[in-house]
């Protein structure tokens, strides 16, 4: 990893096409996509697809718009001072978009709107060529749609160096947002700190509240949904019904079977599948707080109240027609969730990934004349004299 991101920092476009070559077979010589492919994907595009796009942008754009903050000021109250903070969007981003075999459009939206909505005047967004040597069709209008202004095929680590360094095609940013794989995440914590990044992303995790009114067929779909991601997607029921187990596993065996990624399914419910059977609905929601899921689905008869319980989730998503699917692609809220149990002190991508906060102090003499001991009683405290003589020399 380290000497992937040394060569890229270090030899730039020839670095990223070698390891494109090398990674994903593809011999790419403009690095970045052209207006003309953009145009092309919106000709051959499907029709209805492009309108589900739209809709799902408009969506997003709605949610998210409500996350917007304006820089405040005020005079504190006995004092001639002036306080506040100023908030301003980061000037460059990039955003990593899974692609190749695999492509996301709904990661586009959900990575670019919120950007474009903080303000973020430079957005790139890199993703991984196909095999063909293009990014798939639906990409690349999601991408337009949403306001990124460049885009760019490469992925994996030698594309998160590129954002983070700069190269002669791919320009530096200071924050780097977007999913990957196992590659992608550790390249991202490698650039932290030189850049900014948005979060480290394990597998996907789905956690099920349900109780004897709920509708096993939904959940076992519910569960597979998760599954299907990837054989180390975590998919767990916790139900206080000791009927609901066998209901679910009998589902389980009969959606599987009739869907395309069995195998990855059946391998992802083996190793990190599980139904936990409680003696009550308060144990149930203790044991998920705990847990503090990435995606949470409450399928209960008082699912409306249950919800307000709950304090550690990435998502929560109430009732048997709330399935995981709507917030993943449709609903508005972001899809870019805290995993591995870090719902417990973090939060959904959003505006504030992509803004910066500035304090703003202004004292007149005679503000600073009024709390000069306190000040100076601080600092002398701490022993930092050069701070006491700061204040004590203004007379």
């Amino acid at each position: 990893m380290d000497k992937i991101i040394e060569d890229v920092r270090i030899n730039k476009d020839e670095a990223v096409k070698k390891y494109t070559l090398e990674f994903d077979k593809v011999e790419i010589k403009n690095l970045e996509v052209s207006q003309e492919e953009i145009n092309a994907a919106f000709e051959t595009i499907d029709k209805e697809l492009l309108i589900t796009i739209k809709k799902a942008k408009e969506n997003i754009e709605e949610f998210h718009k409500k996350q917007v903050r304006e820089s405040f000021n005020f005079k504190p109250k006995g004092k001639d001072a002036l306080l506040g903070q100023i908030f301003n969007p980061i000037e460059k981003v990039g955003i990593y978009v899974p692609g190749g075999k695999a492509a996301y459009p709904s990661t586009v939206l959900m990575n670019a709107v919120p950007a474009k909505i903080a303000g973020v005047s430079q957005l790139c967004m890199i993703t991984p060529p196909q095999s063909d040597g293009k990014i798939k069709d639906s990409i690349l209008v999601a991408a337009s749609l949403a306001g990124v202004d460049r885009i760019f095929k490469v992925g994996g680590a030698q594309g998160i160096a590129a954002l983070a360094y700069g190269t002669e095609s791919i320009p530096k940013v200071y924050k780097i947002t977007g999913p990957g794989n196992i590659f992608v995440a550790a390249a991202k914590r490698r650039v932290s700190g030189f850049v900014g990044i948005d979060m480290i992303a394990g597998p996907s995790e789905i956690l099920i509240i349900a109780d004897k009114w709920a509708n096993p067929a939904y959940i076992a779909a519910d569960l597979i949904s998760q599954a299907e991601h990837d054989e180390m997607a975590a998919s767990i029921l916790i139900t206080d019904s000791p009927e609901l187990p066998d209901k679910v596993v009998k589902e389980l065996e009969i959606q599987m079977n009739q869907l395309e990624r069995t195998e990855i399914i059946e391998k992802s419910l083996n190793n990190q599948g599980a139904i936990i059977l409680l003696d009550s609905m308060d144990e149930c929601i203790e044991l998920a707080n705990e847990i503090a899921p990435e995606h949470l689905e409450i399928l209960t008869e008082n699912c409306l109240e249950m919800f307000k319980n709950i304090k550690n989730a990435g998502a929560i998503f109430i009732g048997e027609y709330s399935p995981e699917p709507v917030g993943d692609y449709f609903a508005g809220p972001n899809h870019t969730l805290p995993t591995s149990s870090t719902a417990k002190f973090s939060s959904a991508l959003g505006v504030d990934d992509f803004i910066k906060k500035t304090s703003l102090i202004y004292y007149s003499k005679e503000a600073l004349n009024q709390n000069r001991e306190d000040i100076i009683r601080f600092a002398e405290n701490e022993g930092l004299t050069g701070h006491a003589n700061a204040v004590r020399i203004r007379k």
